[in-house]
């Protein structure tokens, strides 16, 4: 401010983090990584630039000062630019969100939960070999500070352990993996929970089928149902919406899932995998639903998209010490629904079982959809043959305004969904 900036923020992170990959039993790499980073951001009226730097020394932010400064004073003008309205901005103390873990394991440690996982999956009957088992341990702080009043700061840690094992041989062979990450590590799977459950999957695919092509009910497993709320995330944000680029363009207040369909971003979760006392320009955040009884009751916003589409904030934004701020969720989750996961399987007669998906075959503008796909044939709601090389089709309105929730919801990443059912899909060769 000293400089002649009309306003600035700053943002710092740290984090370290450690990790132990093994494979057929023994160690294959040990890591060890921390590093911390500062962003400036700076506006000159609505002129704005940021820049970053890992070294900390006086004269070296003394000389980012100097070159953000010249780089505002060169860029265009936004109408949009400038810091969250102060009225919106978190005070008082923060929320607790218990995120921090003052464990951190020892090598030894991560590396017998890696081994533990990996003789877990190759104990499986099927599985002839192992692509590899890992565990990590990491933390992180991340600190701002805005020329309108706000500072504040919190810390986060992570556990995690994943196994990934190939079954059979040739060119049957057929590779799953498991995983899982956690806050605290009293919270993490247990490893030979998370090994045998990559061998059982990977067992499960060998000898897969092509079904006839046509169209086919759907369901995705939770591993993949996330995926449908990644693509909800991109088609409400404030960025989108602004350049006319979702496919949920002007549907603000109207019915875009079925009744009874609800979507929840918590960032006050505790222990949870996204969870944020503030957001990264220091606005407060809450519970929102974005979508209600499936009507979409709310969007995604940070500053520059909100004061485009005329609207506050919504406690979304999100940034790294390197760019400007963008709208990302927090724990975002669909609320279960009334049917189990087996009244789902057995709903149709016949119907096909997602569990992988693979490419990026969404248009964000138009919701078309089609992407390739692993699972199996479900036949009177018992799973039956493996199939692979497929494509499945549809357009996301016509999947949302549809689409069925399970009763099997877990809170365990930082999006989460049920098994979902969708009524009808096209099913091709890949």
């Amino acid at each position: 401010m000293a400089a002649g900036a009309s306003a600035a923020d700053a943002l710092y992170v740290g984090d370290r983090s450690s990790g132990v990959q093994v494979r057929l039993g023994e160690l294959e790499d040990i890591s060890r990584s921390e590093g911390e980073g500062i962003g400036l951001r700076l506006f000159v009226g609505q002129q704005s630039a940021t820049v970053a730097s890992s070294d900390l020394s006086d004269d070296v932010l003394s000389t980012l000062v100097e070159r953000c400064l010249a780089m505002a004073q060169e860029a265009p003008e936004d109408p949009y630019a400038g810091l969250a309205p102060p009225e919106l901005l978190q005070d008082g103390e923060l929320p607790f969100l218990d995120s921090i873990d003052p464990r951190e394991p020892d090598p030894a440690e991560l590396r017998e939960r890696a081994l533990e996982a990996e003789s877990a999956a190759l104990a499986v009957s099927g599985i002839t070999n192992s692509s590899g088992a890992g565990a990590r341990a990491s933390a992180s702080t991340l600190a701002l500070a805005t020329s309108h009043g706000f500072s504040g700061a919190y810390g986060s840690t992570g556990h995690a352990c994943s196994a990934s094992v190939i079954a059979g041989e040739g060119t049957t062979m057929q590779r799953d993996h498991d995983w899982h990450s956690a806050r605290h590590l009293e919270d993490l799977e247990a490893a030979a929970a998370i090994g045998r459950q990559a061998g059982e999957r990977a067992v499960a695919r060998l000898n897969p089928m092509r079904p006839k092509p046509g169209k086919y009910p759907v369901l995705f497993e939770p591993r993949v149902a996330s995926s449908l709320l990644g693509h909800l995330a991109g088609a409400i944000s404030g960025s989108a919406i602004a350049r006319k680029t979702s496919f949920l363009q002007d549907r603000l207040g109207g019915q875009v899932f079925a009744r009874g369909v609800t979507i929840v971003d918590d960032p006050l979760r505790l222990r949870g995998l996204r969870s944020r006392p503030f957001d990264a320009e220091g606005v407060r955040v809450a519970r929102r639903e974005f979508v209600r009884d499936g009507i979409l009751a709310s969007l995604m916003t940070e500053s520059a998209s909100a004061r485009q589409l005329g609207i506050e904030p919504t406690g979304h934004a999100a940034r790294g010490v390197g760019g400007a701020p963008g709208a990302t969720p927090s724990n975002l989750f669909m609320e279960a629904g009334t049917r189990s996961r087996e009244e789902l399987l057995a709903a149709f007669p016949e119907a096909v079982l997602v569990i992988e998906l693979i490419g990026h075959g969404v248009n964000p503008v138009t919701g078309d959809y089609s992407r390739g796909a692993v699972g199996f044939m479900v036949r009177g709601g018992d799973i039956a043959e493996p199939v692979a090389e497929i494509t499945i089709a549809s357009n996301l309105i016509d999947m949302f305004a549809s689409l069925e929730p399970g009763s099997d919801l877990e809170l365990r990443r930082g999006i989460d969904a049920p098994t979902i059912l969708v009524p009808e899909m096209v099913i091709a060769a890949a």
